[in-house]
């Protein structure tokens, strides 16, 4: 839309040329509304915004003079009113103009969009959307608006007339010059009325001044001595203050003997009773306005041109050049002594603390391009939790709340209005909730609070809730623990009103107080931190000398190991990289991918600290010949970890000159589980002798007992049962010394590991077996029929002893096979060989001593049809163990049957 009369008066060129634009896109508005020609300055309430607005025609407004630091979503916004509920429930976006950007005194005309008219707005505001924040508006309106700032005069703004006149801001000034980079004097001269308003405006700190006024005339020497000023500031409860001050010494103010000297208010020096109090005969400052905003402090003050106190006030003659001083510096706060503020020394370095020039108030001057950006915009307040006193929460009214438009009803933390909240990762954070019923007190991600799902918006809620409520008689003790993975920035709110809190800065504490477990690695030049949560481990390590980078490795050196890398590029920014080193030379160095989070490396004067999360089993592999899906973490087993430190790293392509310069000399072993660690020791000798001992009893004597029992019972004699226990109860043996061998040495055992569930689960068959034995139901007489309990017993003993040989045996492959995964074992390949060819040959040997077996027993079973009565062979399922564990005779229970043998012989019949 444009409008059809020109726009920049004085330049008709540009008028027709503005007009000719309008007709060719074939746009018109039309010039009905009653706000056409309203003006208006902006009302500043973040981002150092400055303005003036004015209606150009129905459909768009003109701004000039526009000053804003950027912010992240900006927009023109609209509302009806501009309370805290109609500015963020009713609002809406007016123009599609944007305004991401840093302004510096511009003009520009904004389109409305074109269901947008000016009968629906009350109220234009420069919206940031995501922090539902108003930079500053304006009312469509001659009506006056409740001023927020702080100043200390109850009456109507004192420098607008009365309300049928335009708005005009207490931070718009006719002129403006630039003192120091950090300091501005803004000035509007009213010859008519004898009187200047002076803004004094810096990006200082919260309790410090700024000083100006007039040295004394035709001064030639020190141009502090003697001269009227007036010191300005903004005060610990964020109110402002504007004093008058003479200096007769460059010191801070004393009084001796009714006798003031040095910087010291004009009211200090008019004796009497009002000594120490002031006086209203000899301060002629009026404060006006003041306020701290984003970092920068602003105080507005009027001065007359000519007083009658002509003592401690020079007269200013409005047309002439006279010699101005200014100064910024800390100011000492009242006490019981010196009821008010005093100046101390302003220090620093001439033109930028303090200095002097010439000014004449009639001229116009404008040298300020672009509002004042301080580094730290948020001080208002900062609490730091200690987690031996609790933060008080409650709620009271709004006075200074940073995030305007709000609620009336804010939370204080410790009697302080919505201040920033400073937590260390690590340590407890005790809260009292006092703020009433009405008011849950909550940690959130969302920067509004209050029920983000109200607003279709998703938040993380890291303690508090709709529980967390209390009152002064009945508080609630809320405790939050910030850890390792807490963000940043988080915020505090209650959930049943947006905005009510503000935001809470998490910090590092100490690593030892971020992490559950610390260990130092080899040579204590490295400290090794870690936490468990889940199938998740957080890791950190800390160099203990400066380094160009640090890496840490999971292994027993660096070949064949995974490696993480932190380090810095030429921007100072820190990396941490993974790799799969399988060689001793740069290009055995391969980059990996792996699933990392919170990944954090910082540099404190060269000592490198690096720190991630990962998975404790990889996740997202869908190659799993990658060497990366094969980096497992088991927590019940010990982690081998190795360190070096060197020179430099690049993200690119590695070379000789990256290799470290300083390593580990040898692994230590990192026990997750239980928090320790110890020098890495060569185990694989130890686990050798483990080997062979269960390979010796799961591996030849157990199967040996067993097959004794099987195939030796043809044997006159008790012989295959006393091979069968003598096997058996060395092979017992031998299993636990060889675990009680591995359990000293490995300090322990776990059953993560199927190694270990096999070989207990075999070691627990095998140790029923004798307990089976001893219970064994009797065996029937001869002639009789076998009883079920004795058949099931039979049978379960030869299943039992069977299945735990076999289990034995899959617990020797599975060991190998944890032998080369976690210890190195470089010939673990040729030893699963050799066991699997052992195996075989047992099966074939079984195999042929069945089929032998066999044969005997049907070669027994023919022999025996020839006979009529009896049999020459012994019955080979006779019982030879009773249940005192001694032996029968073959002939009967105890060798009574008769006293000795029978013999009969039969003859065949002819």
């Amino acid at each position: 839309m444009c409008d059809q009369r020109p726009v920049f008066q004085g330049s008709l060129v540009l008028g027709f040329f503005f007009l000719f634009f309008c007709i060719v896109n074939g746009e018109e508005c039309s010039n009905t509304s009653s706000l056409i020609g309203y003006e208006s300055e902006f009302k500043m309430l973040q981002h150092q915004l400055r303005g003036v607005f004015t209606v150009v025609d129905d459909c768009s407004f003109r701004v000039s003079r526009f000053d804003m630091l950027s912010g992240s979503d900006v927009h023109w916004w609209g509302a009806m009113t501009s309370d805290f509920e109609n500015m963020t429930n009713n609002g809406f976006v007016i123009s599609d103009h944007k305004l991401n950007q840093t302004f510096n005194n511009e003009s520009f005309v904004v389109h409305l969009l074109s269901n947008v008219t000016w009968d629906r707005l009350g109220v234009v505001s420069v919206w940031d959307s995501p922090t539902a924040s108003d930079f500053g508006h304006v009312l469509l309106s001659n009506t006056t608006e409740p001023e927020s700032s702080s100043s200390e005069s109850n009456d109507v703004a004192p420098w607008k007339s009365n309300s049928s006149e335009p708005y005009k801001a207490p931070t718009m000034f006719d002129n403006c010059k630039k003192l120091s980079d950090k300091y501005r004097l803004r000035w509007s001269l009213n010859a008519e009325k004898g009187y200047v308003d002076i803004g004094l405006e810096a990006t200082t700190g919260l309790l410090n001044y700024m000083a100006f006024g007039w040295a004394k005339p035709n001064a030639t020497g020190n141009l502090m001595l003697d001269a009227d000023v007036v010191v300005t500031g903004i005060r610990e409860d964020g109110f402002p203050f504007a004093d008058d001050f003479y200096i007769t010494k460059l010191s801070v103010c004393s009084v001796k003997d009714n006798f003031a000297s040095g910087v010291c208010p004009d009211s200090v020096y008019d004796g009497g009773s009002d000594l120490v109090g002031e006086s209203s005969s000899v301060n002629n400052t009026k404060l006006l306005y003041g306020h701290r905003i984003d970092g920068v402090s602003f105080v507005r003050y009027r001065r007359p041109l000519n007083d009658s106190d002509n003592r401690f006030d020079f007269p200013v003659n409005a047309t002439e050049n006279l010699t101005v001083i200014w100064a910024l510096g800390v100011i000492k706060p009242p006490d019981v002594i010196n009821p008010y503020y005093l100046p101390e020394n302003h220090g620093g370095l001439e033109s930028e603390n303090f200095g002097h020039f010439s000014l004449n108030i009639s001229d116009h001057v404008d040298e300020c391009l672009g509002p004042l950006d301080a580094d730290n915009k948020y001080d208002q307040g900062v609490i730091i939790a200690d987690a031996n006193a609790p933060l008080v929460v409650t709620a009271g009214p709004s006075v200074h709340y940073p995030n305007p438009p709000n609620p009336s009803k804010v939370l204080y933390i410790n009697k302080k209005e919505a201040p920033v909240l400073r937590v260390e990762r690590g340590v407890p954070v005790k809260f009292s909730i006092e703020a009433g019923h009405d008011v849950s007190f909550y940690i959130t991600s969302d920067f509004l609070g209050g029920n983000a799902s109200l607003r279709n918006r998703t938040e993380t809620i890291y303690a508090g809730g709709q529980e967390t409520h209390g009152v002064l008689s009945s508080p609630l003790e809320l405790v939050w623990s910030p850890n390792r993975n807490t963000p940043d920035q988080l915020y505090y709110h209650s959930i049943y009103q947006e905005k009510m809190g503000w935001k809470v800065q998490v910090v590092d504490g100490g690593l030892s107080d971020m992490y559950n477990n610390s260990v130092n690695l080899d040579d204590q030049q490295v400290k090794f931190f870690w936490t468990i949560v889940g199938d998740s481990i957080s890791i950190a390590a800390r160099g203990e000398k400066k380094s160009g980078y640090l890496a840490i490795g999971f292994g027993s050196e660096m070949a064949n190991s995974y490696a993480y890398v932190g380090w810095f590029d030429r921007n100072g920014t820190g990396h941490v990289n993974t790799y799969w080193i399988d060689g001793a030379s740069a290009s055995a160095v391969h980059s990996t991918v792996e699933n990392m989070t919170y990944v954090r490396c910082k540099s404190e004067e060269g000592i490198i600290t690096l720190e991630f999360t990962r998975p404790l089993k990889p996740s997202s592999c869908s190659h799993q010949n990658r060497p990366e899906c094969k980096n497992m973490i088991d927590p019940t087993t010990p982690l081998k970890v190795i360190w070096a430190m060197g020179a430099k790293w690049t993200d690119g392509q590695l070379t000789e000159r990256n290799m470290h310069s300083v390593t580990s000399q040898r692994p230590v072993r990192v026990m997750l589980t239980r928090g320790s660690a110890e020098a890495e020791q060569d185990l694989r000798p130890v686990l050798g002798v483990h080997g062979f001992m269960m390979f010796l009893a799961w591996g030849i004597l157990l199967p040996g007992g067993i097959l004794s029992a099987r195939y030796l019972k043809h044997i006159k004699g008790d012989g295959w049962f006393k091979i069968h226990m003598y096997l058996q109860c060395s092979g017992l043996a031998i299993v636990f010394l060889g675990l009680l061998f591995a359990v000293a040495e490995l300090n322990g055992f776990s059953f993560s590991s199927s190694h270990v569930k096999f070989g207990f689960t075999a070691i627990v068959l095998a140790c029923a077996q004798p307990v089976n034995a001893w219970l064994r139901p009797a065996k029937p007489a001869q002639g009789e029929l076998v009883s079920s309990r004795r058949l099931i017993w039979e049978y379960s003993h030869s299943i039992v002893g069977q299945s735990a040989v076999v289990i034995g045996v899959v617990a020797l492959f599975t060991g190998m096979k944890h032998l080369g995964e976690r210890n190195g074992a470089e010939n673990v390949d040729g030893l699963n060989l050799a066991l699997g060819l052992w195996v075989c040959l047992g099966v074939i040997a079984v195999a042929y001593l069945e089929y032998r077996e066999r044969g005997r027993r049907r070669a027994r079973n023919v022999s025996r049809g020839n006979w009529v009565l009896g049999n020459v062979e012994e019955d080979d399922s006779v019982d030879l163990i009773d249940s005192r564990g001694g032996f029968r005779d073959k002939d009967g229970e105890d060798g009574r049957n008769g006293g000795g043998r029978m013999e009969i012989q039969l003859e065949p019949l002819k």
